[in-house]
């Protein structure tokens, strides 16, 4: 079954997903290409209550009006909302959508006078988390709201089709495999392979490999380098400035 439809039909069963997996393997690209229609509220340590459902906000004429947030809009229009690195929002700010995604479909704006806001049908809401990265907190109340979590790696094949150097599709497949079988902690991500594709277009080959090489946590770096040289028969360093040209005052 492609993503899309997998997701498209958890919409209509109104079961809520959670999508995980490293940075830069494309879980907001799926979501997007399922839901064209969706408002997404990307999450941080510092999300607050009224990023979701709004807050006052003064008009030209210094009067305060009260402007609803996406959880709201989504609600109301009846759209899916997409919160993206869900694990990094504090637990009690993101408490504020669980009355939605439950039986009552509602929750109530204490800001704004007690209002009382009620989910159309459509509304939707699915995740994304990021596993391991620093500050994300998986915690019960969450994982529990959502009945489907569903890993997301990158699409290897996709990157080919999509004009990646198919010498970096192999580097990053061999690194991926070395990732599982816990050997290195990273392997290049979709979004790191589309990069490279921009940078061997902007300069050349040699550059986008020693960029992929640059890029590499600095314990990784070491076995990055040797898959690279092995893969694209000889040996690349990262990129680095040359002789800069200065002119005498």
């Amino acid at each position: 079954m492609p993503d899309v439809v997998a997701l498209q039909r958890l919409r209509d069963a109104g079961v809520a997903a959670l999508l995980y997996g490293p940075p830069g393997t494309g879980k907001t690209s799926v979501v997007e290409a399922a839901f064209n229609d969706c408002l997404t509220v990307q999450g941080d340590g510092d999300t607050v209550v009224a990023d979701l459902v709004g807050d006052y906000t003064k008009t030209p004429e210094g009067d305060f009006v009260f402007v609803h947030g996406p959880l709201v809009r989504a609600m109301r229009d009846g759209v899916p909302l997409f919160i993206d690195d869900a694990t990094l929002i504090p637990p009690t700010v993101l408490a504020v959508v669980y009355p939605a995604m439950d039986g009552r479909r509602e929750i109530v704006i204490k800001a704004n006078g007690g209002e009382v806001v009620h989910a159309a049908p459509g509304f939707y809401v699915v995740a994304g988390h990021n596993p391991g990265v620093h500050g994300a907190i998986l915690t019960d109340a969450l994982s529990s709201r959502f009945s489907v979590h569903i890993q997301v790696s990158s699409d290897y094949a996709l990157a080919d089709q999509l004009g990646v150097d198919k010498k970096a599709v192999r580097v990053a497949r061999n690194l991926a495999t070395r990732q599982e079988k816990g050997e290195i902690g990273w392997a290049p991500q979709l979004r790191e392979l589309l990069a490279f594709k921009k940078l061997t277009e902007a300069w050349d080959l040699d550059a986008a490999a020693g960029n992929l090489v640059g890029i590499a946590p600095e314990e990784d770096r070491a076995v990055v380098a040797a898959v690279v040289r092995d893969v694209f028969g000889k040996a690349v360093t990262p990129l680095a400035l040359g002789a800069r040209i200065t002119t005498k005052p």
